[in-house]
């Protein structure tokens, strides 16, 4: 199952990943567009580092994820730096009986690309827009199509560490605009062996247009899209695109 072996290793296999400038990034837009309101959920959370990041800056946080594994870390996490965060096991297409609240609600580090079927990019759009208060922010980046097709396909990368190497290879997916992960992890245990782990991901991304009439259906107005993390126009070669949408009506 996705991230059943992979979450003990993730964050030592993610810590380049700029959490902070993330985080930053989030806050501004939220002081931005946003209301006075400070509770945020963060969909597919992870291990929670996004989670506690915003906390530290003031912000009454929620996490959800579908992997109870990675769940664990974020909870001991927070438990460890006595952060009071809630988080919960929950599919983010099926947001039901929990909290209907909020303020802003944020999907990050390309999540919302493990969604393979439109319906499903749409059930989650009017999901976020059920949870928000009147004029909170959904706020959510995605792969751009020229990443998964000159970066990803028929890509591999290799990182060998003192307790985790990875192969990790990538092919064409059978769906339009995406691709499939295989990745082979070596961890070093206790008794200096290594334990293999072998995981296998899909992700699809969509187009910008389709994305902004699923943002406008489930009842949200897009403020703007950028890409990587600069806000201005979107470069055909920017490989993460940025939305922050608006809840404009039920």
């Amino acid at each position: 199952m996705m991230y059943q072996g992979f979450a003990g290793v993730y964050d030592h296999l993610m810590e380049d990943v700029p959490y902070q400038d993330w985080a930053d990034l989030l806050d501004s837009l939220i002081i931005k567009y946003g209301n006075k309101g400070r509770k945020v959920m963060d969909l597919a959370c992870g291990t929670g580092e996004i989670t506690l990041l915003l906390h530290e800056k003031g912000y009454e946080m929620t996490g959800a994820d579908l992997s109870e594994d990675m769940l664990a870390l974020a909870i001991q996490k927070a438990e460890e730096k006595k952060m009071p965060i809630r988080f919960f096991q929950q599919d983010m297409r099926e947001m039901e009986g929990h909290d209907l609240a909020y303020d802003a609600v944020i999907i990050t580090c390309d999540s919302l690309n493990y969604l393979l079927e439109e319906q499903d990019v749409q059930s989650t759009f009017r999901a976020a827009a059920k949870m928000l208060n009147d004029d909170g922010l959904f706020l959510f980046d995605i792969h751009s199509i020229y990443k998964m097709k000159h970066i990803f396909t028929g890509s591999t990368f290799a990182d060998a560490g003192d307790d985790v190497s990875l192969i990790w290879q990538c092919f064409e997916g059978e769906k339009e605009h995406s691709v499939e992960h295989e990745l082979t992890f070596f961890v070093k245990e206790d008794d200096e062996c290594y334990r293999r782990i072998d995981e296998f991901h899909q992700q699809r991304t969509y187009e910008i247009e389709k994305l902004i009439l699923w943002l406008n259906h489930a009842g949200f107005e897009v403020l703007e899209s950028f890409g990587d993390f600069q806000p201005g126009e979107i470069s055909e070669e920017a490989e993460r695109i940025f939305f922050a949408a608006k809840k404009t009506r039920n």
